[in-house]
């Protein structure tokens, strides 16, 4: 299976598609490429059985494919865990990392990393990590940018994207932070978003709302 081919298997994962239906879009804005690059990806995943497509409602996984993505972000999250923990690499800097060695690791190696960690359950940007038996519970799936204005949320992960982490490293956005939204900019404008532990406002962009998900 080509690198892209896995690529989107986990995206589809991270946005939800074990559980309903992702939309071209979303997968788009979550690889930052044309919706269709994503189109004719889609109909290669169908083909290998991979995905399912409904047409206007968009792509979920079979369960060859759920079982497929889950080893991969089983392997790469902890590759990420352990370069953060115990290297003290930076969070924009561990994907490209954990990308190549993902793609290395055998499963007697991935076991030993995950008992030398400790069994971590969750990643550097919140997302859950599947156990060797493929238990894990389910990410959460709101995205900042379907949050109400008014209403107060936890930032609970990130997409696991290099150029959105150095973005939110940027504005200092974490995992684990109360936040309030503000407003809804209209015509695909930020979000404004206000950090309850501090009072600061922080404009977040349209794309990078629909990368970051909120409890």
């Amino acid at each position: 299976m080509t690198p892209m081919k896995e690529d989107y298997l986990k995206i589809i994962f991270e946005l939800g598609g074990t559980k309903k239906k992702v939309s071209n879009k979303q997968i788009a804005l979550s690889l930052d490429i044309a919706a269709g690059s994503v189109t004719e990806m889609v109909g290669k995943l169908v083909q290998e059985g991979l995905a399912k497509h409904t047409p206007y409602a968009g792509i979920s996984l079979t369960k060859k494919g759920i079982r497929y993505a889950e080893t991969l972000v089983r392997k790469h999250r902890i590759w990420e865990d352990f370069l953060v923990d115990k290297l003290d690499y930076a969070l924009p800097d561990v994907h490209t990392e954990a990308e190549v060695l993902e793609h290395v690791t055998s499963e007697r190696l991935i076991d030993s990393l995950e008992a030398y960690l400790g069994y971590p359950e969750h990643c550097p940007h919140g997302g859950t990590i599947p156990d060797k038996d493929g238990h894990y519970e389910e990410d959460g799936h709101l995205p900042l940018a379907d949050a109400e204005d008014g209403s107060e949320v936890v930032i609970e992960r990130f997409i696991d994207n290099h150029d959105l982490l150095v973005y939110l490293d940027d504005i200092s956005l974490k995992v684990g932070q109360a936040v309030q939204i503000i407003k809804h900019d209209p015509f695909e404008g930020p979000i404004t978003i206000k950090v309850q532990a501090t009072g600061q406002q922080i404009p977040v962009s349209y794309k990078a709302a629909h990368n970051i998900f909120v409890d």
